[in-house]
């Protein structure tokens, strides 16, 4: 397989393993509403999907019955005043990041998080301070799965979007770097509950450990 000239990367699940920070975050609203907590292995399954996501765990078919916007703010407002105290990199990325660096290839992130959270997140992970282009969900009007975003980090790093390789744990990651004629990677190491069928999801091919990527990129 020829090396790729670029690479681009999703967030949550990916890169950044977020899962108790928005764990916690969705059991204070939980506790807020005198409900109870959920444990790490049902919410590490549901991480990627955003406060929807996290609300339709915690409250279930209960959650008709609130208002869904004030629980939206009050988990994200926990959310974001405590964005990183359990948020560390996944294992490899690290030394995955070390390795682009050194042979200089160019590299960026694609997310559905919004600006705000990224923003206040990346800082606190000195690693990444080389990240060429971070588009949030919220940067255009598209997201994933639409290709659009992954097509502007693309053109924000010069490479030719058939030369680059997008890593997700997401099937929307899959859809959105196949549809922009993308090399698709599965971090199947990231939030994907047991009864997704990735292999529906067509990907290129799948990692197991983010430090994988080091062979396809070294010199």
């Amino acid at each position: 397989m020829r090396k790729p000239s670029g690479l681009l990367f999703d967030l949550d699940g990916t890169l950044l393993d977020t899962a108790r920070d928005l764990g916690n975050a969705l059991n204070h609203v939980l506790d807020l509403n005198s409900l109870p907590r959920c444990e790490y292995e049902q919410y590490r399954q549901v991480a990627s999907h955003g406060t929807n996501g996290l609300l339709d765990l915690g409250f279930g078919d209960s959650l008709a019955n609130y208002d869904v916007e004030l629980l939206r703010k009050q988990l994200l407002d926990y959310y974001y005043a405590n964005i990183c105290v359990d948020t560390v990199l996944f294992d490899g990325v690290k030394e995955l990041v070390e390795e682009m660096d050194n042979v200089e290839l160019p590299w960026g992130i694609v997310t559905n998080k919004p600006g705000w959270l990224t923003n206040a997140l990346l800082p606190h992970f000195s690693s990444l301070e080389n990240c060429r282009i971070v588009i949030s969900g919220d940067s255009i009007a598209q997201r994933k799965p639409d290709p659009a975003p992954l097509l502007l980090a693309a053109q924000s790093i010069s490479r030719d979007p058939q030369q680059i390789w997008y890593v997700g744990d997401a099937e929307r990651d899959i859809q959105a770097a196949n549809a922009a004629d993308m090399t698709s990677v599965l971090a199947d190491y990231g939030y994907i509950s047991d009864v997704e069928n990735t292999a529906s999801w067509l990907a290129d091919f799948s990692i197991h450990h983010a430090s994988s990527l080091i062979q396809h990129i070294s010199q």
